[in-house]
């Protein structure tokens, strides 16, 4: 017995057939549907595989759950579901199911949770004739009638069909065909209507009434945690190599830019000095020129020495 998928209700369109024909489908959506936990027989009676799908924010959640995820080493699931399967078709922790799990022709059951209607009368909820359009029926057309017997009982049963509630009721349809899968995009497209509203979330097991096809993959089809980091490496790695070729090229240039600015400051104070000397010269010349005309204007000062007389 194969596991089921936990797979989101898109919405509904047609497909057309070779023959020109058109099939109404029910578009489902596998929002990384991985695997969470095992259940054993020897811890918890029963073997059974706990899948959950869709994403969701970790700061919404209680420590309980994060460290559940965590202990898994899977991010936080919306849906989480559990499906028996047999000893033999266990899956490893984290694989994620392909859409390729099912294949087209196969039949399959789909449960969910039906679209709520609300407070509704007894002929919509429980499909009864009515009363009379005519012949002494007044205001009373849509109304179910007698609920009870005369002195015996003298009670309505429980569980009598009235109206009440209508919808929000967990509710499977059988033997839906697989027209198609496509697992770029993780789709299913079921022939015919899925119960649940859009964007709701439902389970799709392989039919319980109808025989398995041989081509079925068994245990499944799936993509192991590691398969899928190994195939974003390769796609990257394409991508990374020019920059890394890029990185190699400048590490160089890296190297040298130390040295260059060691350099560039030797220079830098080298000139400083050259210009403190250049001014220490100026200022020597600059002293010596007002000595050389102190001197000069001393000598002009001093009065001419007297001419001696003839005969003295």
């Amino acid at each position: 017995m194969r596991s089921g998928v936990v797979a989101q209700k898109l919405g509904m369109t047609r497909v057309f057939t070779e023959a020109g024909e058109h099939v109404p489908v029910t578009v489902l959506r596998l929002a990384q549907c991985q695997v969470v936990a095992h259940r054993t027989k020897d811890k918890n009676g029963y073997v059974a595989l706990q899948l959950g799908s869709g994403s969701r924010r970790a700061n919404n959640m209680s420590k309980a759950d994060r460290g559940y995820f965590a202990k898994a080493n899977i991010e936080p699931k919306r849906k989480m579901a559990e499906f028996r399967v047999s000893e033999d078709a266990l899956i490893p922790v984290g694989a994620e199911i392909t859409a390729d799990h099912f294949i087209a022709g196969q039949f399959v059951d789909v449960c969910g949770i039906s679209i709520g209607k609300g407070f509704a009368g007894g002929m919509k909820r429980w499909n009864f004739r009515g009363l009379r359009a005519t012949h002494g029926v007044s205001v009373s057309h849509r109304s179910i009638g007698g609920t009870g017997g005369r002195q015996d009982p003298g009670k309505t049963f429980k569980n009598k069909k009235m109206p009440g509630h209508l919808g929000v009721d967990r509710v499977t349809t059988l033997n839906l065909k697989v027209v198609q899968t496509d697992v770029e995009r993780g789709l299913i497209l079921v022939e015919g209507a899925v119960p649940g509203s859009k964007s709701g979330w439902v389970t799709v097991r392989d039919a319980v009434k109808k025989a398995l096809p041989k081509e079925a993959p068994k245990p499944g089809k799936f993509r192991v945690a590691e398969e899928a980091k190994a195939e974003t490496k390769s796609e990257t790695k394409s991508e990374v190599k020019p920059a890394e070729a890029k990185k190699e090229e400048a590490k160089p240039s890296a190297e040298a830019a130390p040295q260059a600015e060691q350099a560039a400051a030797a220079a830098q104070q080298a000139a400083q000095a050259a210009e403190q000397a250049a001014k220490a010269a100026d200022q020597a010349a600059k002293a010596a020129n007002k000595a050389a005309d102190k001197a000069a204007a001393a000598k002009e000062k001093k009065p001419a020495a007297p001419k001696k007389k003839e005969g003295e």
